[in-house]
């Protein structure tokens, strides 16, 4: 049984299809996706339009309530997705390593797995490539993990308001232009 603590034979794939069997899971940790400023401000931008267009209808209908504003460091912070470096033997017999980004089924893959993987590199050289899409031959499964995005952590909320307000500002340069 390999134990996969000898780190001296373990490589990163530089095939982009690899081809073996699940060696072992290491644990998993967490990673942040970073949130660019010119664009998170640009959405917060466009939002606050459309808020400036809500207060005055709440100004004027009292009885609506205004939702949760979430802060500026929460929003600059972004979303954390879980990273799990996964351990394999490829056909050619060597100790590959690559990494997991996102959630998967916990049944999805155990040791001894034959299966397929779809990888690429990440933008860090010294980082294991990343999994894009699993075949488990073992099981017959398609797996393609998913992480937390910028958009999905801005949230559909803001995101509405952001293009109500960019909208908003299209019609009032379009009228502007005419004018």
């Amino acid at each position: 049984m390999d134990s996969g603590l000898d780190t001296r034979r373990i490589v990163h794939p530089s095939e982009r299809i690899v081809t073996g069997r699940v060696v072992r899971l290491l644990d998993g940790y967490s990673r942040e996706v970073s949130v660019g400023q010119p664009v998170l401000v640009a959405v917060l931008a466009a939002a606050g339009v459309a808020g400036l267009l809500m207060m005055l209808v709440r100004a004027v209908l009292p009885g609506l309530s205004a939702g949760n504003r979430r802060r500026w460091k929460d929003l600059k912070k972004g979303p954390e997705y879980l990273v799990t470096p996964l351990r394999l033997r490829d056909n050619a017999g060597r100790l590959c390593e690559v990494e997991l980004h996102g959630h998967l089924p916990q049944s999805a893959l155990h040791p001894a797995d034959h299966v397929q993987i779809t990888v690429r590199p990440q933008r860090d050289p010294e980082l294991p490539p990343r999994i894009e899409r699993i075949v488990n031959l073992t099981t017959g499964q398609l797996l393609t993990p998913r992480t937390a995005t910028l958009w999905s952590h801005l949230g559909p909320p803001l995101l509405l308001q952001a293009v109500l307000g960019a909208l908003l500002l299209l019609v009032v340069a379009a009228w502007s232009a005419l004018s």
